[in-house]
């Protein structure tokens, strides 16, 4: 049956709490999941996923394109096993920076700090999961303390840290990182949060304030009168320095949603903004589940982002996407990557490179504001029937 009756009361919270602990799943390369895409997947959304493993495999991990990749990951992720997937990828060089939902990062936490979530059912009595006191992501399970208890670490963090003053979420990212190394040991082997502060790959949040951190951040102004806060200016800056270093670009998006749009906006910042012809991302590939004609798709298509200046107009054959669900297509673009003879790139660790991009950036930022025409010179240069409009 589809569907069944909602629970009855008189349930305890082991009854509900007592499936599988769900792992973070670490890929490694599996040649039938090769065969598999490449002969099996022949048409339709198949064939767009083994489409895109062969743009991300062929095109953008190829050492001849120097590609610089950003992952950005929407939906529930963390919650479902899928940082295992990010953790090898940037252990591998694969992903280069991240752009995630705050939601991930703070459930990646619960990993670092050995708290279990459960395989469950997502037909249950939600009241009923609510008087025992359990927390449901579709058919995610854990108790409500996993969530009290995950707030109390990120709080007395930012009480031991004395931060003062404006931060990127990137370097939040990482001293947070660097923390959960310090005090619970080997949790990079579970925490993507944790794994990238060693691998030098920078976490950014596009929306901060949407999240058990940024609620938590809150709570420490409020209370503590802290003076540090999460800077999106910093945030943005970055992320275009970052592309603007990539001797071509790509992206490999997750569902969609703000992380995505954060990423694209990069290269319309470029030119409309700082006057620098970037040209527009080299390679596209969407997962998503989401369609366009509602207007919803984040973005839209990658022919749609042509227009903004998001994609390079001459690049459409490398962009593609996958109508799938993402907890299904990721681990199988990854099983399918690793497998690969392009399976492990040199890391930049940009965490480390970030004030020097930065001040790349600003400084093409300013010959192109030097070489740029003033409104008086454009209006000289304009045909009489134009200039009195």
């Amino acid at each position: 049956m589809p569907h069944r009756r909602p629970g009855s009361t008189g349930h305890t919270p082991d009854q509900f709490l007592g499936g599988k602990p769900i792992r973070y799943y670490r890929p490694r390369g599996s040649v039938e999941i090769r065969r598999l895409i490449d002969q099996g997947f022949q048409a339709f959304n198949a064939g767009r996923l083994s489409e895109a493993c062969r743009i991300y495999t062929d095109k953008m991990l190829d050492p001849a394109n120097d590609t610089m990749i950003g992952l950005t990951v929407a939906g529930a992720m963390t919650p479902a096993g899928l940082g295992g997937c990010v953790i090898e990828m940037m252990d591998r060089g694969l992903v280069d920076f991240i752009i995630s939902t705050g939601a991930n990062l703070y459930h990646d936490l619960h990993y670092a700090l050995n708290f279990t979530l459960h395989r469950g059912s997502p037909f249950l009595d939600d009241v009923v999961l609510y008087e025992q006191g359990i927390i449901r992501i579709y058919d995610v399970l854990f108790p409500a303390s996993v969530l009290l208890e995950t707030d109390a670490y990120i709080r007395d963090f930012l009480v031991r840290s004395g931060f003062d003053g404006p931060m990127s979420t990137s370097e939040f990212h990482y001293r947070l990182g660097r923390d959960l190394l310090e005090r619970f040991p080997g949790c990079e082997e579970h925490s993507v949060v944790a794994r990238a502060a060693t691998a030098g790959v920078p976490l950014y949040t596009s929306s901060p304030g949407d999240s058990s951190i940024g609620m938590n951040i809150a709570y420490h102004e409020l209370m503590n009168d802290s003076r540090f806060m999460i800077d999106p200016n910093l945030d943005v800056n970055e992320v275009c320095a970052i592309v603007l270093a990539g001797r071509q670009n790509g992206c490999l998006i997750l569902g969609g949603g703000s992380p995505k749009n954060f990423y694209l906006q990069a290269q319309p910042t470029l030119w409309e903004v700082y006057g620098i012809p970037k040209g527009g991302n080299d390679y596209f590939i969407q997962i998503t589940t989401d369609q366009v004609v509602w207007g919803g798709l984040s973005g839209a298509t990658p022919s749609e982002a042509v227009s903004w200046g998001k994609v390079n107009p001459g690049v459409l054959p490398n962009t593609v996407v996958a109508y799938c669900d993402s907890t299904i297509a990721f681990p199988l673009v990854c099983e399918y990557a690793i497998a690969s003879e392009r399976n492990r790139r040199a890391r930049r660790e940009l965490m480390f490179r970030r004030q020097e991009l930065v001040a790349d950036l600003k400084r093409q930022a300013l010959e192109a504001r030097t070489k740029k025409p003033t409104a008086e010179q454009e209006l000289e240069t304009m045909p009489d029937v134009d200039r009195h409009r």
